[in-house]
């Protein structure tokens, strides 16, 4: 991989002047090649990656990962059920997988009964769905190579007489 994207990738608040130092290069070429890249469709989006443990409040959101069976279609295999699937709202990724599943979905709703409701009546039902297996995330240690710290419990003192 280009050595401005592996710098982008792991912080995209990375300075042009600041990945230039770094390569050696002259500031307007890594303008330029940054454009390229954003033209091009290589660098498609820039995010930040938020801890929601630490603002967790009542109206957070649930999140499941969705391992879908499915009888890919004649002359189109998995890619027409893949797009029917993935432009539901709910769908925040779709992957084609190995194994025993083909799909894995990660599905987001205001809670559990959303995100059950969701796989019931909108995903089950639908042509070539031979089976689904939900899992819902309870607690994130980790997200895209990066560890959240989660808020302190409240430690109690231990009192002993």
């Amino acid at each position: 991989m280009d050595e401005i994207l592996e710098i982008l990738e792991k912080d995209a608040r990375t300075p042009v002047e600041d990945i230039a130092k770094m390569l050696k290069k002259k500031p307007v070429a890594v303008k330029e090649a940054i454009r390229k890249f954003e033209k091009g469709g290589v660098i498609l989006k820039y995010k930040a990656v938020i801890n929601k443990e630490l603002i967790r409040d009542s109206g957070s959101e649930v999140r499941a990962l969705i391992e879908v069976n499915i009888t890919p279609q004649k002359d189109v295999g998995f890619d027409k059920i893949a797009e029917r699937i993935y432009s539901f709202p709910e769908v925040t990724s779709c992957y084609l997988v190995s194994g025993t599943y083909d799909l894995l979905l990660i599905v987001e709703g205001k809670d559990l009964h959303t995100v059950a409701q969701f796989v019931a009546e909108k995903l089950s039902p639908l042509e070539n769905i031979r089976g689904t297996a939900t899992h819902f995330l309870l607690k994130k240690y980790k997200e895209d190579g990066i560890i959240l710290k989660h808020k302190e419990e409240n430690k109690r003192i231990a009192i002993s007489y």
